[in-house]
This record gives C-alpha cells, structure tokens and sequence, in this order.
C-alpha cells in the first residue's frame, strides 16, 4: 500500500505571551496507508486537534516532516497548500459550518463553485443523493435535523472526490442514532477506498475505525488495530426506531 500521510518528529509549539511555550505535538512519526480508517484519540490537551488542523494543512508544524501523497508540504506554497486541501481532502467538523440562509444543495456545490465547476448543481444533488437526503435539497439549516445538518456536512466534503476525509469530532453534538447514521455513511466510504482520519475523546466511535492511535500530551503512548470493531449498520439495525428521528 501506498503511505498518503507520513509524519517524521513532528512537533507543534506555540508561544503565549512572553514567557509561557505550549508543547502542543512533542516529535511524532507515525504512516498512515491508503484505504486506512484511523481513529485519533486522546483526552482534551492531547494535541489531537494540532494534528488534525498540520494534516489538514491548516497548520504548518514548528519541527519535523509531513508527507501528504509523498510530498513535502513544509516545502509547498500556500497556493499549493489550498490546491491539496481543495482536491485532496476532505473535511467534516463537528460544527457543520453551514451558512444558515442557503438551502443544503447551495451549501454542498460551494466548494465546486468556488473552484469553477460547470456542473456544480448536479455533483452536489449526487452527494447528498449519497448521504440519503435528496428530499431535503432544498431545505435551510434550520429546517433540518442535527444529525441531517452533519449529512450535509458530510455531502459536501465528498462533492469535490476527495481520496482524503479528515473528521474532527464529527458526532460530537449528535444523538446516539444520528451519531450510527454519519458513522455508517464514514465505514461505507471507507469501505468504497477512501482514506479517513477521525478524531474523537469518545472510546465507543473510536472503535468504530480499523486502527486507533492514542495521544496524551502530544505523545503517541499507543497504536494498534481495533480488535472488536463496531460497525453503525449492524447497530442502526438493531435500534428501536423513534417517530421523527432523523
């Protein structure tokens, strides 16, 4: 297989006034292959976040090496920093980001309209065919559900064919069933050959991955596969159905 992420020593500091330096990542090396689904965990203050924004390339690092699809991006422009973020990746976040005044369809082809697609329109209605929510194309944030917001969400980082989906707490303001809906829509990716990276502080989705790499002050203390993988299909199915959820 082929290493789209490769971090050799890599350490994130940053300076809070005069005299206080946070350590916020502290030398990590670790690969992560194509077509893996790994979980990043680690309590609040872990560096877990740190890492996701440096792999995201929202961030650079202070020391070390990233490798994304083996090139050096401590070495790339900012213009080829956006191009890889734009083409490459993809990113789901807890918090949907959606703009509030424009329907779901609108908010999943901006990323296409942004980068010149002609046929934004019909991309976008594909994903969010994908996700389960073509009778919502048109529906406002707020005239959908939380976890339907996060379907979006999802909708529209996939829009642009990412090979890369980077998810940064992605069930952190759902419910139980809304969390199994995006963790089964996230294995279904992952099982069609995407490569996902999910950070989480909740041990129930982290086992949920394939492979779980455990932080604690910006240390890894543990990597290894999960042996008893949950899987959301199997769970959504033996859930009790409630009127209303979506």
């Amino acid at each position: 297989m082929t290493a789209v992420i490769e971090v050799q020593n890599l350490t994130k500091t940053y300076q809070l006034g005069r005299d206080t330096v946070v350590k916020a990542l502290r030398g990590l090396s670790f690969s992560i292959q194509e077509g893996e689904f790994v979980a990043i965990m680690g309590p609040s203050g872990s560096g877990k976040s740190t890492l996701m924004h440096i792999l995201g390339c929202l961030d650079v690092p202070s020391k070390g090496v990233y490798l994304l699809d083996g090139k050096e991006t401590n070495r790339m422009t900012d213009n080829q920093l956006a191009r890889f973020r734009n083409h490459k990746i993809g990113f789901v976040f807890q918090s949907f980001n959606l703009l509030p005044r424009t329907s779901a369809v609108e908010n999943v082809e901006l990323p296409l309209v942004y980068n010149g697609y002609r046929n934004a329109r019909k991309l976008a209605t594909e994903a969010l065919d994908r996700v389960g929510l073509m009778d919502r194309l048109h529906h406002r944030p707020n005239e959908l559900s939380i976890g339907q917001q996060q379907r979006v969400a999802i909708a529209r980082a996939l829009v642009t064919g990412p090979s890369l989906i980077l998810a940064d707490e992605p069930t952190g303001n759902l419910d139980t069933r809304s969390s199994e809906e995006v963790l089964s829509i996230i294995q279904s990716l992952n099982d069609e050959g995407r490569t996902i990276v999910l950070v989480t502080h909740e041990h129930d989705i982290s086992q949920h991955a394939k492979r779980l790499v455990r932080l604690r002050d910006g240390l890894i203390v543990s990597d290894e596969p999960v042996s008893d993988r949950l899987l959301a299909a199997d769970i959504l199915r033996n859930m009790p159905t409630e009127e209303g959820q979506a």
